[in-house]
């Protein structure tokens, strides 16, 4: 055959680097700081929760394409409850396999070939591959280190839109970069896309993992936004329980109804009895909430300074449960090649933030580490990065 297997518009993507790293990390028996997923579970309630849904039947055949009522009912319950915003259960929330067919499904269903998808920059792999997809064009805008920080250049972002901008997808708390936007920034958001017609994309999927005070805001609670906004959610970063895979988002029925058009034709449904037990979870005291963000916080904070002792510049994250390091303070600018290279120097993996950039040389000196791990994880991960000062 002389034409490719693959379809040209996911030529340019390949194994993630998520893969790869995680492979390198079983087989030097390094400790993985790369891919972000915790090493323990969440709630037991919340696990007894899924064991009770499965024994008494619930889930176990296909349940409602838009999700199961008690699951849509409280996720509208948790919008309310944190932030004032109502929406309808039955036409206004759709319950997805998690974040990435979230994701998946509104850019298909949203998105015309030739439609321009502007995304901030690193963005998560996933936004790149289902932008293809659709049959958008991605114009990345660079979110730009500053003062310990990464910040959002507004200026860059409205000269961005064009005739042919479609939507703009955001992510706040942002990964890789753990800048969670302000409600100035996020004004100047919406009242750009009130300005240009706009749709906006929200993943907000670390809604709940903020830090030193920051506050979380939702851009659909701004004004003129709510009909213009899908919101992403998911139970994975909130709960610890990834591997169930249940996300959802919330909308105007027009959106909602558009998204579900394209997500019954990729999974129909999903995790049937998984949606009974968050649906336990989204309704669990605000003291979990407080609880889990001290622990992550304090997280933070050991693997931060841990990184700095061993010689790297640090970007303190105000969200999200991954740090964004420099490496050029140790004598490098190429984070594939460090990345590659650090198990056998140290027996820790990380990821190479250019994987996360259109424009590869400006997130080749930065490499990201996750903390969602066991405190004496990250302790021995310290302790073995030291070797690098």
């Amino acid at each position: 055959m002389t034409r490719p297997l693959l379809n040209r518009r996911l030529a340019e993507f390949g194994t993630t680097i998520f893969a790869e790293m995680s492979a390198l990390a079983a087989r030097t028996g390094s400790i993985n700081l790369g891919q972000g997923f915790p090493d323990t579970d969440g709630p037991e309630e919340i696990r007894e929760a899924a064991v009770r849904a499965l024994r008494d039947g619930r889930g176990n055949q296909y349940p409602p394409g838009p999700g199961v009522p008690e699951l849509r009912q409280a996720v509208a319950d948790h919008q309310r409850q944190w932030y004032g915003l109502e929406y309808d259960p039955d036409t206004e929330v759709l319950v997805t396999a998690g974040a990435t067919e979230a994701i998946a499904a509104a850019l298909l269903a949203l998105v015309e070939p030739g439609d321009e998808v502007i995304a901030l920059e690193p963005y998560y792999d996933s936004y790149a591959a289902c932008v293809a997809m659709a049959g958008g064009t991605r114009v990345p805008v660079t979110l730009r280190p500053h003062e310990g920080a990464y910040v959002l250049d507004l200026d860059e972002l409205r000269a961005a839109v064009t005739d042919r901008t479609r939507l703009i997808l955001l992510n706040t708390p942002h990964n890789p970069t753990g800048t969670v936007l302000t409600r100035a920034e996020l004004t100047a958001v919406a009242e750009l896309a009130i300005e240009r017609d706009l749709l906006v994309v929200t993943d907000e999927v670390y809604e709940h993992l903020v830090f030193d005070g920051t506050e979380h805001v939702p851009l659909a609670s701004l004004p003129g936004m709510r009909d213009r906004t899908v919101t992403i959610g998911s139970s994975g970063k909130t709960f610890s329980f990834t591997g169930w895979k249940v996300g959802w988002i919330t909308a105007s029925p027009e959106l909602t109804s558009a998204v579900r058009s394209a997500k019954q034709f990729l999974t129909y449904v999903s995790s049937g009895p998984f949606q009974y037990a968050i649906a336990e979870a989204l309704r669990l005291p605000a003291t979990y909430f407080d609880d889990l963000r001290a622990d992550l916080q304090a997280k933070r904070d050991l693997l931060s300074e841990g990184l700095a002792q061993a010689g790297f510049a640090v970007y303190r994250p105000a969200g999200t449960y991954f740090v964004t390091t420099d490496i050029r303070p140790l004598g490098a600018d190429d984070g594939f090649a460090f990345c590659r290279t650090l198990p056998e120097r140290a027996g820790v993996v990380a990821i190479p933030n250019a994987v996360f950039y259109d424009h590869r040389e400006a997130g080749a000196p930065f490499v990201r580490f996750a903390f969602c791990k066991k405190t004496e994880v990250l302790e021995e991960a310290v302790s073995r990065l030291k070797r690098l000062a």
